[in-house]
C-alpha cells in the first residue's frame, strides 16, 4: 500500500472523540438494561398514613410485587430497599445513577388533608421521562378503576437528581376511605404493580423500536 502516513495527533483526537460520542449515543438509545425500583419512605419516615395504614408498607409491598412481575418478563431490577429501613433521598438517587443504561421508578401512595381527593398520578421532571410516566399511568388504569390524575411534571428530589429517565408513581390516596380500603387488599396492590409493569414494558418496546431515546 502506497502513501500510507501516520495519523496526526489532531486527527487522532477527532476520531477518538467521534467514537466516544457514538458510544454514548448507543447507550442512550434503544433498550434499557435495568429498572431501579424505589419503594418510598421507610422506618421512621412512614409517609402518608391513616391509623395503622402506612404508606411505607404499601409502597414496599407494591415495589416487591413489581420486581417479581418484571423479573418474570426477563427484565433485570435493583431495589433501593427491601425492608423497613430509612434510605436518604440522595442515596436513592445515587443507586439510580449507579446503572447507566437504566430507568428509575419510585413507588408511593398519596395523602392530603382533603379526604375527598382520590386517584392515581405519575410524575416526571425531564421531557425524556414524560413518555415513561404516560405509559405507566395508562398501564395502571388498564388494571384498576380509579380517577385519572394524569402524568404530570413534578420537581421531586429523586427525579431532579436521577440522570436516567425517572418517574414517581402515586398509587392512590391513603387519606381517601374508598382508596384506602382498596389498597389494603393484596389483590389490588398486585394489579397496581402489574399496571406499572405493563407501562414499563410498553416503554421498553418503544425504546427498542427506536421511536424513543
Amino acid at each position: 500500500m502506497k502513501n500510507l502516513r501516520p495519523l496526526g495527533s489532531g486527527v487522532i483526537a477527532i476520531v477518538t472523540t467521534l467514537f466516544v460520542f457514538l458510544g454514548t449515543a448507543n447507550l442512550q438509545a434503544g433498550e434499557f438494561s435495568r429498572v431501579v425500583i424505589d419503594a418510598g419512605h421507610g422506618d421512621q419516615d412512614v409517609g402518608g398514613n391513616h391509623g395503622l395504614v402506612y404508606e411505607k408498607h404499601l409502597a414496599l409491598d407494591t415495589a416487591l410485587r413489581l420486581e417479581y412481575y418484571l423479573n418474570k418478563k426477563g427484565i433485570r431490577t435493583t431495589m433501593t430497599r427491601r425492608s423497613d429501613q430509612f434510605i436518604s433521598l440522595a442515596k436513592r438517587a445515587s443507586i439510580g445513577n449507579r446503572y447507566r443504561n437504566s430507568i428509575f421508578v419510585s413507588v408511593h401512595y398519596n395523602w392530603t388533608w382533603k379526604s375527598s381527593v382520590s386517584g392515581l398520578e405519575t410524575f416526571y421532571h425531564s421531557s425524556r421521562s414524560k413518555p415513561l410516566a404516560q405509559y405507566i399511568q395508562s398501564g395502571m388504569h388498564s388494571k384498576v378503576r380509579a380517577s385519572d390524575r394524569g402524568a404530570k411534571y413534578g420537581s421531586y428530589y429523586v427525579l431532579r437528581h436521577t440522570k436516567n429517565p425517572a418517574v414517581l408513581v402515586e398509587c392512590g390516596f391513603v387519606s381517601n376511605s374508598r382508596e384506602r380500603s382498596n389498597m389494603k387488599k393484596g389483590s389490588w396492590r398486585q394489579r397496581i404493580a402489574e399496571g406499572i409493569g405493563k407501562g414499563i414494558i410498553k416503554y421498553q418496546k418503544e425504546r427498542k423500536s427506536g421511536r424513543l431515546n
